[in-house]
């Protein structure tokens, strides 16, 4: 079996020195994970550029919910971007829609020109396109060189078949990096039946938060409430299991 890329979702330096200890390749950089990963601070990223040893690729995405940005937020967005990428990206992931769910070419584009030398991602903006296949013709024309996908399901092992034919038609134009459910249950099937060459996955545990033990009634979120004791953070063990999954499965 080919080598497969391992990146994964992280939330913190923390969380990238646990994924460069469990042999991954990639990490993508966010903040509030909760929230689905929003844009992580410059000092985040800094201080992640000095593990050393992993590629580190911010999330670019000021708030929760879709992507269609007011001139606001996309402006903090492309003063993030350009910080990000002064400072060493060494990609940069972010995802423009319109209000019709469609690419917006003209922001994408712009994106994939502030990137420069570093690998501009579109994230899973893409799988709320409502034509998979012409949204990716247009990320190659825009000149993306990397799109996140479920397939447009729930999970990866809902998306397979349109993951697969993704590839397909891809034809090596741009990479197709599957992320969402991928567990060391089905990562071998996921890899041998779309023909992906990388996998993206999060491999969270929790580590207990002890200063808030005196007052547990104190909430600092809204409706949807994590616990205020516990903070997500990478498990290496899990990530060396995924990877486990794989290599002891090769030919």
């Amino acid at each position: 079996m080919r080598d497969i890329l391992f990146e994964i979702c992280v939330g913190s330096v923390e969380d990238v020195v646990a994924a460069k200890a469990a042999g991954a390749h990639r990490a993508e950089l966010n903040s509030a994970l909760f929230l689905g990963g929003l844009t992580p601070s410059l000092g985040a990223f800094l201080q992640a550029k000095q593990v050393g040893g992993i590629e580190i690729l911010p999330m670019l995405r000021p708030r929760q919910a879709g992507f269609f940005y007011n001139d606001m937020e996309y402006s903090t967005m492309v003063e993030d971007a350009r910080l990000f990428v002064e400072h060493g990206a060494d990609g940069i992931v972010f995802g423009f829609l319109h209000e019709n769910g469609t690419i917006d070419a003209a922001r994408t584009s712009e994106f994939v020109a502030i990137a420069g030398k570093s690998t501009p991602v579109f994230h899973r903006a893409f799988d709320l396109t409502p034509d998979p296949f012409d949204a990716l013709e247009t990320l190659v024309k825009c000149g993306v060189k990397r799109v996140l996908t479920s397939g447009q399901a729930p999970s990866v092992p809902e998306g397979l078949e349109l993951i697969r034919e993704l590839v397909e038609r891809a034809r090596g134009r741009i990479e197709i990096l599957p992320g969402a459910g991928i567990r060391p249950t089905n990562v071998l099937h996921i890899v041998e039946y779309t023909g992906v060459t990388q996998v993206h996955f999060s491999a969270m545990t929790q580590r207990h938060e002890p200063s808030t033990q005196h007052n547990p009634a104190i909430s600092f979120g809204g409706a949807l409430r994590p616990r205020e004791d516990m903070v997500d953070v990478i498990s290496a063990e899990k990530v060396t299991k995924m990877m486990e999954a794989l290599n002891a499965n090769r030919n």
